[in-house]
C-alpha cells in the first residue's frame, strides 16, 4: 500500500468531518490506517485554521469556520483582477503572471522584456483571447471601466476598435504604440500613482 501524504490525509479528514460533523480520533485512525498519534499531528493545522474544534476523544466541525477566499491580484499594481480585462504574461521560465488590465500588462511587459515568451489579453467586446502583440489598443476613451489610468482597452478586430472610438472617442494604437504611449504617460519604469 502506498504511503499517503499528510496533506492528503488532512483533505480526507476535512471531507469526513464535513459529512459526519463529529468524529472520534480512534475512528479516523482506523479509516486512514495510521496511528492515533499521526492523526493528532494531521489535525494540528486544521485546528490552527479553525476548521475543527477538539472534543473529548475526537473532533467536531467548527460552526464559525469561514474559509479564506484567495482573490488574485495584479502582479503590477496589486489591484484585484477582473478576468474580462486581464492581461496574461507567459515567461520563459514556464511561470506566468496576470495583471488586472492592459495598462498594467503593458508596463509589466516592458519591465520583463525578453523574459516574456507570450502575452495574451481579452477582446473588450467579445471576451475572446488573443495575442497581445496582434491586438489593437484604444486609449483616452470617454467610457470609464474603473481600472488603472490611463485606461487601455484591447480589441482583436481593428474595425471594431475604430467603431468603438466613433462612439466613445479615443486613440487607436498597435501593441508597440500602446506600450510606448503608456510608458510615456507613466514615465519609464514608474509604477506609482496610476490607479483611479
Amino acid at each position: 500500500m502506498n504511503a499517503i501524504l499528510p496533506v492528503e490525509r488532512q483533505n480526507r479528514i476535512k471531507e469526513l468531518i464535513q459529512d459526519k460533523q463529529n468524529m472520534k480520533i480512534s475512528t479516523l485512525s482506523q479509516l486512514l490506517h495510521v496511528s492515533e498519534m499521526t492523526i493528532h499531528r494531521d489535525l494540528k493545522p486544521l485546528l490552527n485554521e479553525g476548521f475543527i474544534l477538539k472534543t473529548f476523544g475526537g473532533i467536531t466541525l467548527s460552526k464559525e469556520y469561514v474559509p479564506k477566499v484567495e482573490h488574485p491580484v495584479c502582479t503590477y499594481c496589486q489591484h484585484p483582477i477582473n478576468n474580462q480585462l486581464a492581461y496574461r504574461l507567459m515567461l520563459n521560465n514556464k511561470q506566468h503572471e496576470t495583471t488586472c488590465c492592459a495598462h498594467c500588462g503593458l508596463l509589466r511587459h516592458h519591465q520583463l522584456d525578453d523574459e516574456v515568451s507570450q502575452a495574451i489579453c481579452y477582446d473588450f467586446l467579445k471576451q475572446t483571447t488573443m495575442s497581445a502583440h496582434v491586438a489593437w489598443y484604444v486609449m483616452d476613451t470617454s467610457i470609464q471601466i474603473g481600472c488603472c489610468q490611463p485606461q487601455v482597452l484591447t480589441f482583436e478586430n481593428k474595425q471594431h476598435a475604430q467603431q468603438f472610438i466613433t462612439g466613445f472617442s479615443g486613440k487607436l494604437l498597435s501593441f508597440t504604440g500602446a506600450k510606448e504611449a503608456v510608458l510615456q504617460k507613466m514615465g519609464v519604469g514608474s509604477n506609482a500613482n496610476h490607479l483611479t
